[in-house]
């Protein structure tokens, strides 16, 4: 599966942002998704997840409660609706999809479970 991230821009600390994560090749519906976030001199970091119907997500603590993940598997589309931006969130956003981030060890929405990304789209915070 290709993903395509977009939506990222520069907001003010406080405001809000969508991002968009359009799969092509084989149907988002396969897959498990996640996006994470990679700072200026920071390693990649898990930010949400959702399985593949949608009836489960999974935040980061620094976003829970501010960021929400969505996807409608009919337009092999996945979403993060991000409000009430800090100056913290400012990253490099990045979308992946694995078959399932479930294993015999349990759930790992770690960057390694996942085996498709997209290009990242970057969003800037200012305070």
């Amino acid at each position: 599966v290709q993903l395509q991230a977009s939506g990222g821009g520069l907001v003010q600390a406080g405001g809000s942002l969508r991002l968009s994560c359009a799969a092509s090749g084989r149907t988002v519906s396969r897959y498990d998704m996640g996006w994470f976030r990679q700072a200026p001199g920071k390693e990649r970091e898990f930010v949400a997840a959702i399985n593949w119907s949608g009836g489960s997500l999974y935040y980061a603590d620094s976003v829970r409660g501010r960021f929400t993940i969505s996807r409608v598997n009919a337009k092999n589309m996945v979403y993060l609706q991000m409000d009430s931006l800090k100056p913290e969130d400012t990253a490099v956003y990045y979308c992946a999809a694995t078959p399932s981030y479930y294993s015999s060890s349990g759930r790992d929405t770690s960057p390694g479970a996942f085996d498709n990304w997209g290009q990242g789209t970057e969003v800037t915070v200012s305070s």
